[in-house]
C-alpha cells in the first residue's frame, strides 16, 4: 500500500532548507503533499505578507519533481481535516514545530526532521534589507 505524506508551509524566498525539508519529508514515503500557508494565514501568524505571493509560492512547490500535490492551507485549525482530507499516513514538519502536532498521532504518525542549519526565510530577508 502506498504511504502518503503531508507537509506544511510559507515556502517563501525558497532556499536549499526548504529543498532538504521536502526531500525528507519525500523519503517517507510514496506521495508528498504540501500545504503551502495562504497569504492571509501567513499575515495572521506572522503580522506580515510573504514576499512571493500565495500563487507564486504554490508554482514553485508544483515545479519540484518530488512533490505530487500541493494545496493552500486556509487555516491552522484545519490541519486535522486536511490530513483526513488527504488520506495522509504520515505528517512530517520541521523541529522548530516539535510537539506541536503529536495531537494528530492518532490519526497518522507524526515525525519532526531537523531544520538546515544557519538558514531561514527570516535571516535572508534581515540581510537583504541591510543591503
Amino acid at each position: 500500500m502506498a504511504t502518503r505524506v503531508i507537509t506544511f508551509g510559507t515556502f517563501d524566498v525558497f532556499h536549499v532548507g526548504h529543498i532538504n525539508i521536502l526531500e525528507r519529508c519525500a523519503s517517507l514515503g510514496d506521495t508528498l503533499i504540501v500545504g503551502v500557508s495562504s497569504d492571509d494565514l501567513n499575515y495572521s501568524k506572522k503580522s506580515r505578507y510573504p514576499i512571493y505571493t500565495q500563487d507564486d509560492r504554490l508554482k514553485i512547490l508544483q515545479s519540484i519533481k518530488f512533490v505530487d500535490e500541493v494545496f493552500f492551507e486556509e487555516s491552522l485549525e484545519k490541519k486535522r481535516e486536511y490530513i483526513k482530507f488527504f488520506k495522509a499516513d504520515i505528517l512530517a514538519m520541521g523541529d522548530d514545530w516539535a510537539g506541536k502536532f503529536d495531537e494528530f498521532s492518532d490519526i497518522c504518525k507524526v515525525v519532526y526532521f531537523p531544520r538546515t542549519p544557519s538558514i531561514s526565510t527570516t535571516e535572508i530577508i534581515e540581510i537583504a534589507k541591510k543591503i
